[in-house]
């Protein structure tokens, strides 16, 4: 007993918890380190290697660190480690989330969940929303404009792809990608533009995860105008505008209002509502309402 009551006061006193966590956290970079080989990350294998995976000099460079940091980091000195280093690091060791967590807890930092962890799954509430909003268009984004729940209307103005899973359909992919004359916006250069520095705004957040990076390179590939447009480095947050449609059936052009709608639970995640902008807009959206419901009423 009087071993463990002397360990317990020096811990008090000298602030052995932390103490132990740092050999526990120079150990687990080690062995995550050892997993990451060069060739994992596009690098050239060089000349033969001491020890497997990566050495501490390459994970600082693919981390954005210093060298000295990284390796007093893994020695368990005494240092601090902000959130978004220690995301730089468990991107670079390809660490999942519960290792990430360990990560932090070993850090001694408060652990968020990645924001590709972030809530991206829509209740039958939220939808219900978005089916009451009918006839205005309405859809939830996240912030690289996946569609994760539409309502008709909006189906109806955009021509939603149905897309085959794990992938979601995507409004910059369906609007860049549109056969030429078949984009529904109808000023395609001047509202494209807003939209990919809305999706700059939003990829601030998520640099070097792979879900992001595969889906810029994936449509800069396939559209040289997306690719220019993220060349430029244009930058604006979401917000409320006037843009305007064709849309089969419609006797002209269709105006509306976006407006965007915070929602609980899933902070990258928005509701945007497309109301009439003027009134021969509302008067073909009210005209789409009775439609729907003389259709409605004749149902047995």
């Amino acid at each position: 007993m009087g071993d463990v009551t002397t360990m317990t006061t020096t811990e008090r006193t000298t602030g052995g918890p932390q103490d132990r966590r740092r050999p526990e956290l120079a150990a687990f970079l080690r062995s995550r380190r050892a997993r990451v080989s060069p060739q994992d990350m596009g690098m050239p294998a060089g000349p033969r290697r001491r020890t497997p995976g990566l050495r501490r000099e390459e994970v600082a460079q693919l981390s954005g660190v210093g060298v000295t940091w990284y390796t007093w980091l893994e020695q368990g000195r005494p240092i601090n480690a902000s959130p978004q280093v220690l995301d730089a690091v468990a991107r670079t060791l390809r660490l999942d989330r519960p290792e990430r967590e360990h990560l932090y807890h070993l850090a001694d930092v408060a652990f968020a969940p990645a924001h590709e962890d972030a809530g991206q799954s829509v209740g039958p509430q939220v939808q219900g929303i978005l089916d009451s909003l009918a006839p205005l268009p309405a859809v939830v984004y996240n912030a690289r404009f996946d569609l994760l729940a539409t309502n008709a209307p909006y189906r109806s103005l955009f021509i939603v792809v149905p897309t085959p899973p794990p992938r979601v359909p995507n409004a910059l992919r369906t609007l860049f990608l549109a056969p030429e004359g078949t984009c529904p916006l109808v000023n395609r250069e001047a509202e494209l533009p807003v939209m990919v520095a809305t999706l700059r705004s939003g990829y601030g957040r998520h640099v070097g995860e792979p879900a992001w990076e595969g889906f810029i390179g994936e449509l800069a590939a396939a559209s040289p105008f997306f690719a220019g447009l993220w060349e430029s480095g244009d930058v604006v947050p979401p917000g409320s505008r006037v843009k305007t449609f064709r849309c089969d059936g419609a006797p002209g052009e269709l105006r509306m209002t976006s407006t965007s709608l915070s929602i609980d639970g899933m902070p990258e995640c928005r509701i945007v509502v497309y109301s009439p902008a003027d009134d021969a807009t509302r008067a073909y959206l009210d005209k789409d309402r009775d439609r729907d419901r003389d259709i409605e009423k004749s149902r047995p």
